[in-house]
């Protein structure tokens, strides 16, 4: 096998990362936007030592599961990789990607049921972090996401997968951007003004928090004036946030913020309780298929406790604990992040929830120093996973239940198999929900029992 060489390949599964994956004389061949059941003339572009990966050059019987992308811009932008794959058919292929993982990496025979389906597949995005840069000659704002595997930046002007709110937003910024001298981000030079714009949409009111994150360590007089030009222009922008951002790195938000104008947050709703979430607010994407986890999660606690005491560690605005407090004795929440704190204890307060107890600590050490001992913990941990000492400590302080959600299979199988393998728990279930539709990642909500 060699560069630039042509093959006919039939596409047989989907990699944990949505490429298509074929075999030549033993070899992998990893394809994107392909299909399983397509037969391809594809072209080498890579060659390891393990693996090699290829382009499309002709679709010679396509998959009966490929269907005509909703967005004429999916081949290029780099945010929808499996959109031209039948909705109910990406289900079928996350099921595989959550088997596989648990199989390969957890060493786990445990049956996988079907992911519980978005209950809504476009517009349902309502946190959108659009990359910013400018052309050489015009400087004309450009916006949008990145292509796969690059960071050359798509021009978006209409994106089915989010609010509509959100295109004509961002089309008003790139045009009126240049009448207040506001330029892009170039990261080479690490010069411009406007890294990156962070848009979060209510799903229950529709306003919209609008943060422009900026290479610089405060707000100019003339982002400032171009900050009250955007509020006043869209009745539904609840308020525009200056996000601060210094750093040479891929880190979208820095940690200080400052309102511009309006206010600082949107609520949301998720079963009754109504959140705030600010400008460095971690909060779901698709609150519509958040609220189907939050309740799978209540609804398990309900039905397995009496009056539990539970701990909700990763905790971010508090949101697990304040869906199931009601089924609950005590909720102690654990959270790092001092905004996310912060708003946490606004929300109980406001929702008139007398029973959590809110920590601003780093979950490993709290796990370390914590001497009670819990019915149930629910962990949420970033897509990294925990550490073995974390685990090793929610071991120790849990009686009951772990319940942990994750949004990568492959650091839950890890986690998972040395829960099983090296501390004795048993994997009782693994429920995965589609919380990023058109997308390879997939949500899990996995139960285990110490």
């Amino acid at each position: 096998m060699q560069i630039n060489q042509e093959l006919i390949v039939n596409i047989e599964k989907l990699s944990n990362l949505g490429l298509g994956i074929a075999k030549h004389e033993g070899l992998v061949i990893f394809v994107g936007n392909a299909c399983p059941g397509d037969e391809l003339k594809i072209k080498i572009t890579k060659i390891n030592k393990n693996y090699a990966t290829a382009k499309i050059e002709e679709i010679i019987s396509p998959s009966p599961h490929r269907v005509k992308p909703f967005c004429a811009m999916q081949n290029v932008c780099g945010a929808c990789q499996l959109q031209f794959i039948d909705y109910n058919y990406q289900l079928l292929l996350k099921k595989q990607i959550v088997e596989d993982a648990m199989r390969t990496i957890g060493n786990l025979d445990i049956e996988i049921p079907q992911p519980i389906a978005s209950p809504q597949i476009k517009e349902y995005r309502h946190k959108i972090q659009y990359p910013v840069s400018q052309t050489k000659v015009s400087k004309r704002l450009v916006a949008g996401y990145y292509k796969p595997a690059t960071h050359e930046i798509v021009n978006i002007k209409h994106c089915p997968i989010q609010p509509k709110i959100c295109d004509e937003i961002v089309e008003f910024i790139k045009a009126k951007a240049t009448d207040y001298n506001i330029s892009g981000y170039n990261e080479k030079t690490h010069s411009g003004d406007l890294r990156h714009i962070v848009m979060r949409i209510s799903a229950d009111n529709n306003k919209c928090l609008l943060t422009f994150v900026l290479n610089s360590t405060k707000a100019s007089e003339k982002l400032t004036s171009f900050a009250k030009c955007v509020y006043d222009k869209f009745e539904d922008v609840i308020g525009v946030c200056a996000n601060f951002n210094i750093n040479h790195n891929n880190v979208i938000l820095g940690k200080q913020s400052q309102c511009l104008c309006g206010q600082d947050f949107i609520e949301e709703k998720i079963l009754d309780k109504t959140f705030k979430i600010g400008p460095n607010t971690f909060f779901q994407i698709n609150p519509k298929s958040a609220e189907n986890i939050f309740s799978y999660v209540r609804e398990y606690i309900k039905n397995n406790f009496k009056n539990p005491v539970v701990l909700d560690a990763y905790a971010g605005v508090t949101s697990f604990g304040i869906c199931v407090s009601d089924v609950c004795k005590t909720v102690v929440s654990v959270e790092e992040n001092p905004e996310s704190v912060k708003l946490a204890a606004e929300i109980i307060k406001n929702n008139r929830i007398d029973n959590i107890e809110i920590h601003n600590q780093d979950a490993a050490e709290f796990f370390s120093e914590e001497m009670r001992k819990f019915d149930a913990i629910i962990l949420d941990p970033p897509r990294k996973g925990c550490t073995k000492e974390s685990l090793d400590e929610a071991v120790k302080l849990c009686s009951n239940k772990i319940i942990y959600v994750s949004c990568n299979p492959a650091t839950l199988a890890r986690d998972l198999k040395y829960l099983k393998e090296e501390k004795g728990c048993r994997i009782e279930s693994i429920q995965p929900f589609d919380m990023f539709c058109h997308t390879y990642h997939i949500e899990n909500v996995a139960i285990i029992s110490i």
